[in-house]
């Protein structure tokens, strides 16, 4: 069994899987960063200055009355949706990001497939027949 589990762990696919968790964590802590430091600001600026979503929340509980959510988690049950907008808004740029980095990979894989192929394929048999008879005419004239 132990056999098998160090093949199963050897295995390509699962050091990659292991090197994608661990990118993507740092990953997702660039884009909360990004969302957090450069967008929201930007957004509280457009809509009336300085508010910021991940202290959005509905009180659930009477005894809830504090005004930040942190506060308010101590003093009850909330309904945080403005922690829920924050990580919306940080699923929407990560999945951007991550559809702009597969679209230029594919860009560049097709033009590696398309420039293997050109150089891989023969010229038709219609060119080919011509090269040889242009060939054979250069040869007899030369005679």
């Amino acid at each position: 069994m132990l056999n098998e589990f160090k093949a199963f762990i050897a295995r390509g696919n699962v050091m990659d899987l292991a090197v994608g968790v661990i990118i993507g964590a740092a990953f997702s802590k660039i884009v909360e960063s990004v969302v957090n430091d450069l967008v929201m600001p930007i957004v509280g600026a457009l809509t009336g200055g300085g508010f910021d979503f991940s202290n959005y929340f509905l009180p659930l509980s009477s005894t809830v009355t504090a005004s930040t959510l942190a506060a308010a988690r101590e003093q009850g049950a909330v309904f945080a949706y403005g922690s829920f907008i924050t990580a919306l808004i940080n699923f929407l740029i990560l999945a951007w990001i991550i559809f702009l980095m597969i679209k230029g990979v594919n860009r560049v894989r097709t033009s590696v497939e398309k420039q293997k192929v050109a150089e891989a394929a023969p010229p038709p048999e219609d060119v080919q027949l011509l090269t040889e008879i242009r060939d054979l005419l250069k040869t007899r004239s030369s005679v």
